[in-house]
């Protein structure tokens, strides 16, 4: 299947959060106090709806309150983006892997999260917020997608390394566990994991999210 990071705008993206083994661990004591009570005991996902879709080399719009006016933090994560080849619904961990067309990356710039128990609408759905690329690299160029690790950069300064060997789920767990809950389409993208803790940024940084062997995703921020 010949796809670029310009056919994919109108599928849907599936970011999977708490993925990192140290971040759960972290909040362990948290899980289990209200309003959480006890602990995830499945992957916990949010979309970036089509709104927030972006490209290699896009400016980043700083996001604004109810009230017109700059927010005062923005935060930045990155992960592997695992391109569905065919549809894929129900299938096993052993053969997960065989609906994979390819890898990318995916950047997610929100605002700060203070809570894991309810969807935040608002800091995950800024317009242009979730950039993907720079581009597919086919699934047979990658060997073993968990072995993989995800840095990001910021303004030329390593702020975060993510080792996805520490993800909770390994990328064929999580395909196999997703497409029980909803079909997934070829094109369509799974960010399947995000170091827990989010980089901040601010306006007018140049963000660089990169995967050796898949590329570097490279952003501005607005604002400045």
């Amino acid at each position: 299947m010949n796809m670029t990071t310009n056919t994919l705008v109108n599928s849907k993206l599936v970011c999977v959060a708490l993925n990192d083994k140290a971040q759960l661990a972290a909040l362990e004591s948290t899980f289990n106090e209200a309003p959480y009570k006890k602990p995830p005991t499945q992957p916990v996902l949010y979309y970036k709806p089509r709104n927030t879709w972006n490209l290699n080399g896009a400016e980043i719009e700083w996001a604004k309150d109810f009230d017109g006016n700059d927010v005062p933090a923005m935060v930045v994560g990155a992960s592997l983006g695992v391109v569905i080849g065919k549809e894929t619904c129900r299938v096993s961990v052993d053969e997960a892997l065989d609906y994979v067309a390819g890898y990318t990356i995916v950047g997610d710039f929100s605002l700060p999260e203070e809570s894991y128990y309810r969807p935040d609408i608002k800091g995950k759905c800024l317009d242009g917020s979730a950039p993907v690329g720079p581009e597919i690299v086919a699934a047979d160029k990658i060997a073993n997608p968990d072995a993989l690790s995800v840095c990001i950069n910021v303004n030329g300064e390593q702020k975060s390394v993510f080792e996805l060997a520490n993800m909770e789920r390994s990328v064929a767990e999580l395909i196999s566990i997703i497409s029980r809950i909803m079909t997934l389409q070829p094109g369509e993208i799974i960010a399947v994991g995000f170091a827990g803790e989010r980089v901040a940024v601010a306006k007018g940084d140049k963000v660089e999210a990169s995967i050796e062997g898949v590329g570097t995703l490279t952003n501005t921020l607005g604002g400045a």
